[in-house]
């Protein structure tokens, strides 16, 4: 069942500094990232919100249909902002190579705030394993639209 996003939004707290782990869906979850070119316009952007210094991005899996990505938020945008920037961002450029005008995102995301306790690199490792878990490869080096700091 489809969480409605104002729900998505209540108890959001946005901190400079905080690691979370975010994931947001196609509309409709269609599986536009099994296409290579629009996969990589997405993993584009990601890397150039990094390189703005917005985020420090530790891992991330880009499944055919939706996004998973551990990243801490450097600021000055606020979570919320930071992913309506992202999702813009890529529609924009995505919708260039849609036949057919179409929204991109569902709208909203989840996301978790990830408390001091909790162990990065296994949060890292579940991300990245998606494409096993999901039957999409045998070995996660065959599967090419992830990345992990550590591994």
């Amino acid at each position: 069942m489809d969480m409605p996003s104002d729900d998505l939004l209540k108890g959001r707290v946005s901190r400079t500094g905080q690691i979370y782990h975010i994931t947001t869906t196609t509309e409709g979850r269609l599986p536009l990232f099994r296409d290579f070119t629009m996969a990589r316009l997405v993993i584009t952007e990601m890397r150039r919100l990094q390189e703005q210094n917005l985020l420090d991005s530790f891992a991330w899996v880009l499944m055919p249909d939706h996004l998973h990505w551990l990243l801490q938020l450097n600021g000055p945008l606020a979570l919320s902002t930071l992913v309506k920037v992202f999702k813009g961002r890529t529609a924009r450029q995505l919708g260039l190579l849609l036949p057919n005008s179409r929204s991109i995102w569902q709208k909203g995301f989840h996301d978790h705030a990830i408390r001091r306790e909790e162990d990065l690199r296994k949060i890292a490792r579940y991300i990245v394993a998606n494409p096993l878990r999901a039957g999409l490869v045998e070995r996660i080096g065959e599967y090419p639209f992830w990345d992990a700091r550590w591994l």
